[in-house]
């Protein structure tokens, strides 16, 4: 039998929650310009008592906080305490359906029970509170420095609609942008523009031809862009609980992959194309050439195999091989032409970040999870992350050691100094089965990092993090 790999133990117990900690520094210094909060979620309880969760995408989300005052770094971390979660708490197993999983029991014990949402994908820093997001229903509100649960939070505009987990937010304006998609007689992508403060300002409807899988969207100077991968969801085995959603997906390449171009001031749609198939999760950043052509990243797959992917990380040993890759794709938004749609880095990497500051403007840099260079790709889980430069075309490494397991990296604007940035991941260390916060310079991952903090339990991988600087 083959051994489990060494990542696979920090899922292997649901995850045990801390209050307010001030974390040890294990090596290095905490930068005096880091001053704000660090925010993660992700999935952190993939089982109860026998039970387990049907793909990785189900579990209990838990919301890890660090708040840094330049000289200390206080870490919380706490389940996001959904009405679902409490009801299964006390019930001792699951009782609701969702992505990966349908009712337990007998069929005739799975009517009417709705999706279950976990609160297990990202999160967004408000000025008062912090919402814990899942794309498929609206998003639950947080105590900033406790993460205590205050509920669901209508942003005085939801209407019941859902709330993407892939918000964007224009840094020179503070417009926040977001999306829901909506199932029933009529499939509806809607589109949201907030304030500063959450508030939604502005929506809009726009029909769909049918229900495919839209996790994430880029903002792009005038735009926002979103690419529909070929997938359709038979609705009525999700509906009678014969199948799950991930289950009802079918991948059908032959209709392509569409793109929506939509005007990020009238939420209107300025065209709507349709290319070569593709899937992705996640965008890097979008932004508009002076020629007036869009500009989007994509951490591209082939296919939908990294569905089947996730669903077995949930089990501890993975067993498909599904690479996504760096790719560029250039729009012509007047004449609804795609320009060239072109691979920029040919190594397995995704969860592709820039300097907030830059979302929607032209960057230089994307930060990303990658494959370490020696990794089996197919059993393991990204163990570094890198420095893409897209002037140049370097790639620049940190080097963390075999089974050491890196999240997300989240890039930090110094707050003294406008061109020092600094990136923060938590990596979990699989021999040592214990879980650090590293903070490295963001011009030098390659060298060591400038500090690492313990956490007291192991944080699991997760998913999306963000970073709340100080208010000036």
């Amino acid at each position: 039998m083959r051994q489990t790999a060494t990542w696979a133990s920090a899922l292997r117990h649901p995850a045990r929650e801390f209050p307010p900690t001030s974390l040890p520094i294990l090596s290095g210094a905490i930068p005096s310009g880091l001053r704000g909060a660090l925010y993660r979620n992700g999935p952190a309880r993939l089982q109860r008592g026998q039970q387990h969760v049907g793909h990785w995408f189900d579990g209990d989300g838990a919301v890890l906080g660090v708040q840094f005052t330049g000289s200390d770094a206080i870490g919380t971390y706490r389940y996001v305490q959904t009405k679902g979660y409490q009801a299964e708490d006390q019930a001792g197993r699951y009782l609701f359906p969702n992505y990966g999983m349908v009712t337990p029991g007998h069929w005739w014990q799975r009517w009417g029970k709705p999706l279950k949402n976990v609160a297990n994908t990202s999160v967004l820093a408000l000025p008062d509170r912090l919402l814990a997001l899942w794309e498929g229903g609206e998003p639950h509100a947080l105590t900033l420095d406790t993460l205590a649960t205050l509920g669901l939070d209508d942003l005085e505009g939801l209407q019941g609609k859902p709330y993407s987990a892939h918000p964007k937010r224009d840094a020179k304006t503070g417009e926040i942008f977001n999306f829901g998609v909506s199932l029933g007689a009529k499939v509806q992508l809607h589109v949201y523009r907030s304030d500063a403060t959450g508030r939604i300002r502005q929506t809009n409807a726009i029909p769909l031809p049918g229900i495919s899988l839209i996790h994430d969207f880029v903002l792009a100077g005038r735009y926002l862009i979103f690419c529909i991968p070929p997938l359709r969801i038979q609705p009525l085995p999700v509906l009678l609980q014969w199948q799950s959603f991930s289950d009802a997906m079918h991948w059908q390449p032959a209709n392509g992959t569409e793109v929506i171009v939509i005007d990020r001031d009238s939420l209107e749609v300025v065209c709507w194309l349709e290319t070569d198939p593709w899937f992705q999760w996640h965008f890097g950043n979008g932004y508009e050439l002076s020629d007036g052509s869009a500009i989007v990243e994509i951490a591209h797959y082939e296919d939908f195999q990294t569905n089947q992917r996730l669903r077995e990380v949930a089990t501890g040993q993975i067993e498909t091989l599904a690479t996504s890759t760096l790719w560029q794709l250039r729009l012509n938004v007047q004449s609804s032409q795609v320009l060239t749609m072109q691979q920029v880095l040919n190594r397995s990497c995704e969860f592709p970040t820039v300097n907030p500051q830059e979302i929607g403007q032209p960057s230089r840099y994307t930060y990303l999870s990658m494959h370490r260079q020696d990794a089996d790709q197919q059993r393991e889980l990204y163990g570094t992350i890198a420095r893409f430069d897209h002037q140049t075309g370097a790639l620049v490494e940190a080097d963390m050691g075999e089974h050491r397991y890196p999240t997300e990296p989240i890039y930090a604007p110094d707050a003294d100094q406008s061109e020092q940035g600094w990136i923060l991941t938590v990596v979990y260390d699989g021999d040592q089965q214990h879980s650090e916060l590293w903070i490295y310079a963001a011009n030098r991952l390659d060298a060591e990092p400038v500090c690492r903090l313990a956490l007291p339990e192991i944080i699991p991988p997760g998913f999306h993090g963000t970073w709340q600087p100080v208010p000036a």
